[in-house]
């Protein structure tokens, strides 16, 4: 039989249980995953249990409010509130999603809180991004032209080749899609994952880029882009209802094209 060993400090503990406040009858448990560099315990998990009717709509809201009112040292990223900015990314109830616009009556039972999967964590719920932010960077996501732009004015697309970018430019680079890829958890250091590879053809797919050739040199590569085995993941938890798993079928197409 096979043996493993874990590290140290990887075995999930129970945590302190905070009660709700006197006189709270609309409550909502919280399990919410904790760890900090700076004390060497392993990560446990901190119950709150919140007064319903004192907060707001959704599950960032409740955190916001363990925050402010009963834990002051929980940690996590937050910003626009409004599914823009993707700071707020973590895994709510089994599934990777934005905490802003995740309600919490979608929640049946106790809502289960933890950062992003398979991704180091830097405190609580925040998650190091450096590696797949350096991964997006790679492929240089900027329009890339020789030609000299217009004199007069700007480079222009006709509405044809506008509706090109639907579905790809409104990605937030939130990361649900990457961390909920088996590839990408076995392969992340080498396989760009599904939101680097959409908004690498983000660019393919820009008429007005002269880059076209070159980006799809730097992806033909057997692990940057031909790990992807069209398991869906990626779409199916995409908070922005976008398809990572498309633009990469339309990627590999365009390989095949030209050869």
């Amino acid at each position: 039989m096979a043996e493993f060993s874990l590290p140290a400090n990887s075995k999930v503990g129970a945590g302190k249980t905070h009660k709700a406040p006197d006189g709270a009858t609309n409550t909502k448990t919280f399990k919410v995953y904790r760890w900090s560099p700076d004390d060497g315990e392993n990560p446990h998990i901190d119950q709150y249990v919140v007064d319903l009717d004192s907060c707001g709509p959704m599950v960032l809201d409740a955190l916001i409010k363990i925050k402010n009112e009963i834990d002051p040292t929980l940690t996590f990223r937050r910003s626009c509130r409004e599914g823009v900015c993707g700071s707020c990314a973590m895994n709510i109830d089994g599934t990777n999603t934005l905490a802003c616009t995740k309600y919490l009556s979608e929640i049946d039972g106790d809502a289960k809180v933890y950062p992003l999967p398979h991704m180091p964590v830097v405190k609580d719920l925040v998650p190091d991004l450096n590696h797949v932010y350096a991964q997006y960077a790679s492929i240089k996501p900027w329009m890339r032209a020789d030609s000299p732009p217009p004199p007069d004015g700007e480079r222009l697309q006709s509405q044809e080749e506008r509706k090109e970018l639907d579905g790809l430019y409104e990605c937030i680079l939130c990361f649900c899609c990457s961390t909920s890829c088996p590839s990408y958890w076995w392969n992340g250091d080498r396989y760009l994952g599904p939101a680097v590879l959409l908004q690498a053809y983000r660019w393919i797919a820009d008429s007005r880029d002269e880059a076209t050739g070159e980006r799809l040199d730097d992806l033909e590569d057997p692990f940057k882009l031909y790990r992807c085995h069209t398991i869906m993941n990626c779409t199916k938890t995409c908070p922005k209802s976008l398809n990572p798993a498309k633009a990469i079928g339309e990627i590999k197409k365009l390989m095949v094209e030209r050869r």
